[in-house]
């Protein structure tokens, strides 16, 4: 979508800025629907439906969320974020998201049956006993055939 020099914008900027600002347009839009539809829901009612786990990253997500709006916000005033103590709290946030997923990804691995790993291990190696060694001995020949 171009705008024309006929369209009544009260501001103008740079048209090469265009496209990400209509992208940008776009994210918001896609932003303020998120938000809509969490906010339908009530959090306990939302937070009984999870496990612990799922309530963590949920918590993680959303505070995750709001200091990176704020952070955006700080830009968009002239204030620079990374002098900021929100960069700080970015950065614990991020810190607890990779704890929970190495906890989600320790769930998710398959657990060892230690019982069987160890009986799988022990049939699987051949251990030599008498009678073994008396076959193996003697080299095998060909099956002789019965006569009925």
């Amino acid at each position: 979508m171009e705008m024309s020099e006929d369209d009544s914008n009260t501001e103008e900027y740079p048209t090469e800025i265009h496209d990400y600002l209509t992208a940008f347009e776009k994210s918001l839009g896609s932003v303020d629907e998120m938000l809509k539809t969490m906010m339908s829901v009530s959090r306990s009612e939302l937070l009984q439906k999870l496990d612990p786990l799922e309530q963590a990253k949920l918590d993680l997500v959303s505070v995750y969320t709001l200091n990176s709006m704020f952070w955006v916000y700080l830009a968009t005033q002239g204030v620079n974020p990374k002098e900021h103590p929100v960069k700080q709290e970015l950065e614990r946030i991020r810190t607890y998201m990779n704890k929970v997923k190495e906890i989600a990804d320790k769930k998710m691995a398959g657990k060892l049956d230690k019982g069987a790993a160890s009986r799988f291990v022990r049939n699987a190696l051949w251990e030599p006993n008498e009678k073994n060694e008396q076959t193996s001995k003697s080299p095998a020949k060909g099956k002789k055939r019965q006569k009925d």
